[in-house]
């Protein structure tokens, strides 16, 4: 079942408060792979609408939920509070937020943690067993067993897999046999660079900025990410040792204070601090040392409002690490308001980007966007380290095929990713292994013994969503328009334009008119 928060494009978001595809009530049990919010993003509003049975997950994914969630919560009614302004100010009756922070500390009495390696036997027929799945903390594959008419079936989900060289964290577990499995397909058709290298391309961008005299940027939730790439510039420095040019950026790197801007943070770091146990073997022996590579010099959390606004009055260079990572709401939206038009500033991107997103519009190359209904010029210099992302690449997505040495599934559904990713992985995967490969539409259900589409539920309201989608290409028609209308402004003016070069742009004008108002006859 789906419980994740949509974010991206207007159209996806509105999902968010259509009532679930299922019978809240009909609901046992629920497994959690893992705390992020496109995950777990909907569990309180499954709680509001009833629900109250038990959501199995590691320890270390209760944790992170604890905090995760009610701050989403907050996120809801803030939401919804300016857009209640407006549509009052438009004679509109008010509406409520998709649920409250309250609603999300009370779901949080049904979270059951569980040990990774764990058989957990949720009744005679269903045994399940949650694995590392090295994508954030607690992040977990989980193996379902299930029996039915005296057999047994065994399917296992993916979750989000976790990139294979992520520092503080364990690979992800090899699973050796499966009868189906799902499994996500977020970079079926890329390859991620390795690490020392985007190691020193993360310094080189950061220690050049700085250098000129900006502000580095980086959207990205809280801690986790930047402690991974802050823990491999410490294993370089020890390999660059005699390496006066390394040491220079170095040094720049760790004299500049770093704000670390959420008020997730601190809590955020207590449970890392917690679940050392989750850490590499050699990670954890750093910090029984006392080298904790979740500190370091210049590091800074800001937890009140006040304390973020100020970090856009400084006027020395600093880096601010800040939620979300795609943008799409948190502080982070400030601080893109204030830095991308300075050409001496650099958003910096380490993770996915999902399509519609205002960090996905940026990485595209907008050359403007509108934050808070202002229009600004995306003037800053933009990176994206796309090998820090969390998820597995091509690569490891077929590795993780190839573990299945003792049984291979019978068919696998890939899920979590965009259309041409999948499209690319599942025709890999069919060539290489000769698996049959279904890449599922929402709504769709399944007989696995069949391995046919019984049924697809009707989403409610789905035209609905084709006007938003026409509202949304007038809106992008209206500010290309406006863009178009400065090029030719600026043509006209140019001594290079002659006048049968002017006629054919009016010519080419006056047929965009007659579409235009075609339309509005229609």
């Amino acid at each position: 079942m789906t419980v994740g928060l949509y974010q991206g494009q207007a159209k996806d978001i509105l999902h968010n408060s259509d009532p679930f595809l299922f019978n809240v009530n009909e609901i046992d049990f629920m497994l959690l792979t893992h705390a992020h919010i496109d995950h777990s993003g909907r569990i309180p509003k499954l709680y509001v609408d009833g629900y109250r049975n038990k959501i199995i997950a590691t320890k270390a994914t209760c944790d992170l939920c604890s905090i995760m969630l009610p701050d989403s919560g907050h996120i809801q009614e803030t939401e919804i509070e300016w857009k209640n302004r407006k549509r009052k100010r438009e004679g509109k009756e008010p509406m409520p937020p998709l649920y409250t922070a309250q609603d999300a500390l009370n779901c949080l009495e049904l979270f059951s943690p569980v040990s990774y390696d764990e058989i957990i036997e949720i009744d005679e027929n269903i045994r399940v067993r949650f694995n590392d799945a090295g994508h954030m903390l607690g992040s977990s594959i989980i193996e379902v067993w299930i029996t039915e008419n005296d057999e047994t079936k065994k399917i296992v989900f993916t979750g989000d897999l976790g990139n294979n060289d992520i520092p503080l964290l364990d690979s992800p577990t090899m699973i050796e046999s499966a009868d189906y499995l799902v499994m996500e397909s977020t970079y079926g058709n890329r390859l991620h660079i390795r690490n020392d290298d985007k190691a020193k391309i993360f310094l080189d961008i950061v220690s050049e900025t700085l250098d000129k005299g900006g502000t580095v940027v980086i959207p990205s939730f809280a801690v986790g990410r930047t402690q991974e790439i802050l823990y491999e510039i410490n294993k370089l420095k020890e390999q660059n040792k005699d390496n006066d040019e390394f040491q220079k950026k170095y040094q720049t790197l760790m004299h500049v204070p770093v704000f670390v801007d959420s008020p997730l943070a601190i809590s955020a770091t207590e449970i890392f601090k917690e679940n050392m146990n989750l850490f590499e073997e050699d990670v954890r022996e750093q910090i029984l040392n006392g080298d904790n590579p979740l500190e370091f010099p210049g590091l800074q959390f800001t937890k009140t409002a006040e304390e973020s606004k100020s970090l856009n009055e400084m006027d020395k260079p600093a880096i601010i690490i800040s939620a979300s990572g795609m943008c799409e709401v948190g502080r982070i939206k400030h601080h893109l308001k204030h830095n991308l038009w300075n050409p001496k500033s650099t958003i910096l991107f380490v993770g996915y980007q999902a399509p519609g997103t205002l960090g996905r519009n940026i990485v595209d190359g907008a050359k403007k966007v509108r934050i808070f209904g202002e229009e600004i010029a995306v003037n800053a210099r933009i990176e994206y380290i796309e090998g820090y992302s969390g998820h597995a690449d091509q690569e490891w997505l077929m590795n993780f095929i190839y573990s299945f040495t003792a049984k291979r599934p019978d068919h696998i559904f890939l899920v979590h990713g965009e259309p041409e990713g999948q499209r690319v992985l599942k025709e890999k995967i069919i060539q290489e292994t000769k698996i049959p490969v279904t890449i599922p539409d929402f709504g769709e259900v399944y007989s696995l013994e069949a391995m046919k589409t019984i049924n697809k539920l009707v989403l409610p309201n789905e035209y609905r969503y084709i006007r938003l989608e026409i509202i949304e290409r007038l809106e992008t028609i209206k500010e290309e328009i406006k863009e178009m209308t400065q090029i030719v402004r600026d043509g006209m003016l140019s001594e290079d334009i002659n006048d049968e070069e002017i006629a054919k742009l009016a010519d080419k004008i006056k047929a965009l008119e007659k579409q235009i108002v075609n339309v509005i006859e229609d």
